[in-house]
């Protein structure tokens, strides 16, 4: 159970709510932020008291709602304090502090997790996270056979390479995209992509997955596309051109007649 609040320190709500007031008075600093200025006219910044809660033997806080405009669900909290019984009540601190339902801010999340797909404009840099579980130094060994193989072929390398996390965190976003087997054009298209001449396959080991879009006309052109998607622009696509009409071979009009006058010298 909680601990019960001292009798004498939850009887000073005068002396808490003067307090208050003093602090809630017109251009007052109540939180740290820029003077409040606000116009408090036929509205008292400090409401109806709302409760005390102890704060160890000799001392207490109570709370009042704030009337501030932007500060809903506020609260005006004012901690009292007495040294021993019959001694007089003193505040110890008064603050603005967001109730149960405050509107507040929401969570602070560092840039690094707020940035997402698209937010790069041009001329932005974005670093890399330290310590980046995508990325390994280069000099280690990968498991991308094809890639380690430039490599040494052109005896270039590069300081850090996709690790296997990396790679699978790729392979995710792809298969799961706009150009995965999930797709709606997928699953409508007449082929997929791995039996299309305009599949160019991704080298090294992504390449039993995804490949890139080579056909101009098609909505994937230059992306990545799972092997297991397709649209219409496959390049065996063929279209019936046929007439859907059937006609015969041959035609007969019986509906009209036609003759020729018999000649009198032949009788």
């Amino acid at each position: 159970m909680p601990a019960p609040v001292n009798p004498e320190l939850a009887a000073a709500v005068e002396t808490a709510r003067a307090a208050a007031e003093e602090e809630a008075r017109p251009g007052a600093d109540p939180i740290g932020s820029p003077v409040l200025t606000m116009d408090t006219a036929g509205s008292d910044p400090v409401g109806a008291h709302v409760g005390v809660e102890p704060e160890g033997p000799n001392a207490a806080t109570h709370y009042f709602e704030s009337n501030y405009p932007g500060y809903v669900g506020w609260r005006w909290a004012v901690t009292v304090a007495h040294p021993g019984p019959g001694e007089p009540v003193t505040v110890s601190e008064v603050v603005l502090l967001p109730g149960p339902d405050a509107l507040t801010a929401p969570e602070w999340v560092p840039w690094s997790e707020r940035v997402r797909p698209g937010d790069l404009g041009a001329g932005d840099l974005l670093p890399p996270r330290e310590d980046d579980p995508r990325l390994v130094p280069g000099y280690l060994a990968g498991d991308d056979p094809a890639v380690e193989e430039v490599s040494r072929e052109i005896g270039l390398g590069r300081k850090r390479v996709l690790s296997h996390q990396g790679r699978l965190e790729a392979a995710g976003r792809w298969q799961a995209g706009d150009f995965g087997p999930r797709s709606e054009m997928a699953r409508m298209a007449p082929a997929t992509c791995g039996t299309c001449g305009f599949f160019v396959k991704l080298a090294g080991s992504m390449g039993a997955a995804f490949g890139v879009c080579a056909n101009e006309v098609a909505p994937a052109d230059g992306r990545v596309v799972s092997v297991e998607f397709g649209c219409g622009a496959h390049s065996e696509v063929e279209v019936d051109t046929s007439s859907t009409v059937p006609v015969a071979e041959v035609v007969y009009d019986d509906a009209t007649l036609d003759y020729e006058p018999r000649s009198p010298e032949r009788g």
